[in-house]
């Protein structure tokens, strides 16, 4: 029988802001070998139905489950609000599931008690009030003020970030009533580290921006060390795959994940 921790971590994401996440694990983990699934024939995820988002969900999983994953990390959060029970259950005991929420909902409940804690997303992910819930189930004393931001992710996905088309669009979303005299800011959307300087900039670096990618690798690591699953062969060698390719899609993953990577075209759908 192979070697559990030998086998890779698998990580999908709508397009290629789960790169982020990616970069993170790699960061944390040096010898975990990742495939990486962008769904970029679908993205972006924000403003699909539950039951699409589901379904590109399966198909994913399927993939990365042939490709003997012994982890897959959903790294989009409308994925996560969406298809995470739902995968956990068909996946069962084949793999194990870890989203981008409950990492964050964790991290704010320990860093700030009774305060009032901002949020920006997809309209998918907002809609789900998924983080209000878990955050009240915790009972912590945490005000959640939510706001969906659905311009951001075609804004980045199109390279238009610090400069001052970025700028004017997340001034008009962050001076919202709703997102003013905030303690925290979360990221629910994998694609906005990309623009987290601008954000915190806007605050004036009063308010602390989070963003999940580092708390999903250390969700991850703490899984893989309680598990005995960690590997420790250096240098390994990752896969990115496409459900749609593109060159200039390709060239754009240097942003998200620091380093030219070579993608894969891999349809979900023949």
């Amino acid at each position: 029988m192979e070697n559990r921790a030998l086998q890779p971590i698998g990580i999908f994401d709508s397009g290629i802001g789960g790169l982020t996440v990616a970069h993170a694990i790699q960061r944390a983990l040096p010898c975990e070998r990742m495939i990486y699934f962008g769904d970029t024939a679908h993205l972006p995820y924000g403003d699909k139905s539950e039951a699409a988002i589901q379904a590109y969900s399966i198909k994913i999983a399927d993939v990365l489950l042939k490709m003997n994953c012994k982890v897959i990390v959903i790294a989009c959060n409308s994925a996560s609000s969406a298809a995470y029970n739902l995968l956990r259950e068909y996946v069962g005991k084949r793999a194990h599931i870890i989203n981008v929420i409950d990492p964050m909902v964790s991290l704010v409940s320990q860093r700030f008690k009774n305060k009032r804690v901002g949020l920006i997303g997809t309209k998918r992910t907002v809609q789900s009030n998924v983080y209000a819930q878990k955050l009240e189930a915790l009972d912590q004393g945490i005000t959640l003020h939510q706001l969906a931001t659905p311009l951001l992710v075609h804004m980045i996905e199109e390279g238009f970030f610090d400069n001052r088309i970025s700028h004017d669009i997340i001034d008009q979303y962050l001076s919202d009533p709703s997102l003013q005299n905030i303690d925290a800011l979360i990221l629910a959307c994998t694609h906005y580290p990309l623009i987290k300087a601008e954000i915190s900039a806007y605050y004036h670096e009063r308010v602390a921006v989070l963003d999940s990618s580092e708390a999903v690798a250390t969700s991850l690591l703490n899984y893989l060390e309680e598990e005995h699953l960690r590997n420790t062969i250096p240098n390994p060698q990752h896969q990115f795959l496409v459900s749609d390719y593109t060159e200039s899609f390709e060239a754009s993953t240097r942003l998200f994940f620091g380093e030219v990577v070579h993608l894969e075209k891999h349809r979900l759908w023949e």
